[in-house]
């Protein structure tokens, strides 16, 4: 059977770990990497988008980072109970335009036996900046 470790439960220092091991792999920007973190059936709300399985992912992600140019993510742990992890993150990137824009949001995450998450639902809110305003690099 396909396992994504940790698995739950989580404890706080597994909960901090599979927060890192989703932000190395968003950070990654590949499409095909994160979605294996993911059930082959995993359903996502990611704003107004409903994303689900592995092959929708791998074509939202692609489709993201299309558009959204230099991307850097830092997510942090606010929550977790046996199965289930809650973080808040902030994101910067550029538009094909060329303006920078920072996002931040909320994601809650619902995780099987197995490590892989199962339900992801995401909401976030974008502010445009000036590139001297970033910080994230």
């Amino acid at each position: 059977m396909e396992q994504k470790l940790p698995l739950p439960p989580f404890t706080l220092e597994t909960a901090l770990q599979k927060v890192q091991l989703a932000e190395d792999a968003w950070n990654s920007q590949d499409p095909v990497r994160v979605s294996l973190g993911y059930t082959v059936d995993s359903e996502w709300r990611n704003r107004s988008t409903f994303v689900n399985g592995r092959a929708e992912i791998v074509k939202f992600l692609t489709g993201k980072w299309e558009r959204e140019l230099n991307y850097k993510l830092k997510k942090e742990l606010w929550a977790f109970t046996d199965n289930r992890i809650a973080v808040r993150f902030e994101y910067e990137y550029q538009n094909v335009d060329g303006q920078w824009f920072r996002a931040y949001g909320n994601e809650n995450w619902d995780f099987n036996e197995h490590g892989l998450m199962q339900r992801r639902f995401a909401s976030i809110n974008d502010v445009a900046i000036n590139e001297t305003d970033r910080r994230l690099r």
